[in-house]
């Protein structure tokens, strides 16, 4: 017994308490965001783009870990991202269904209508298309796993997506000059724990991808805080009267 209590040291408690952070701190962000849509019944003002960033980014990052071994708990992350992130579209699809006025035709996958894509009426249509993405994706991982260089830009391209997450939101905002609907919870959330998640790759020594496309993930967190700022008052009659100009 005393021998436990000698291997917990606060050096192994610090990381115990960042592996955690790691594993479940991605997640929190969308809670506030999750709970405004479901009580506003309004899922307009989240771009559903972004859960199809973190999706594809993560599913890389998990096909990345066979290539290259990385910290544990950041596969684990990936994996409950991914469920978060249906778990939002799921949201995001029921609230559009039951809310929209006058509803054509459903939108599936099976369309292969480019104009509706990551738009469909129909929740299993996102679950269909990421199938058929992270199916792919393994084959093709699976064929070239030896080569490191592919390894390697498969990793880039799954923290670099990650990074680029917030861009569907910056631009939503941009287009419809007004954060209403957004939760601003989430952003502070996403530079908090970008900032944290950053540091902890940076001390972690883990493949100069994912710190350098944490600093550009910040820097886009940053720029969606100021949208905040910049469009505080357009909200209400004046967002209608925008997106009627639109």
């Amino acid at each position: 017994m005393e021998n436990i209590f000698e291997d917990i040291t606060l050096p192994r408690i610090v990381k115990w308490i960042s592996a955690a952070a790691m594993i479940f701190g991605g997640i929190i962000p969308y809670i506030p965001q999750y709970r405004e849509i479901k009580r506003t019944e309004n899922a307009e003002g989240f771009s559903l783009f972004v859960c199809l960033a973190l999706l594809i980014a993560n599913t890389l990052r998990i096909l990345f870990w066979f290539g290259e071994q990385y910290e544990l708990p950041l596969l684990i992350q990936s994996f409950l991202m991914n469920v978060t992130m249906f778990a939002m579209i799921h949201l995001c699809v029921g609230v559009r269904n039951r809310t929209q006025i006058i509803r054509g035709r459903d939108r599936v996958f099976t369309d292969f209508d480019k104009r509706y894509f990551w738009a469909w009426t129909d929740f299993m249509s996102y679950v269909d298309f990421m199938l058929l993405f992270a199916i792919f994706s393994s084959v093709i991982m699976y064929l070239f796993i030896e080569n490191n260089l592919f390894v390697q830009t498969v990793g880039f391209l799954a923290v670099l997506t990650e990074a680029l997450l917030g861009a569907p939101q910056l631009t939503r905002n941009f287009r419809k000059k007004s954060t209403e609907g957004m939760s601003i919870k989430m952003v502070v959330m996403w530079t908090l724990g970008d900032t944290f998640k950053t540091t902890y790759f940076i001390v972690s020594e883990v493949p100069m991808q994912f710190w350098l496309c944490g600093c550009l993930q910040i820097g886009i967190d940053a720029v969606i805080l100021f949208q905040v700022y910049l469009y505080r008052h357009n909200t209400g009659a004046r967002v209608k009267k925008q997106d009627i100009v639109d």
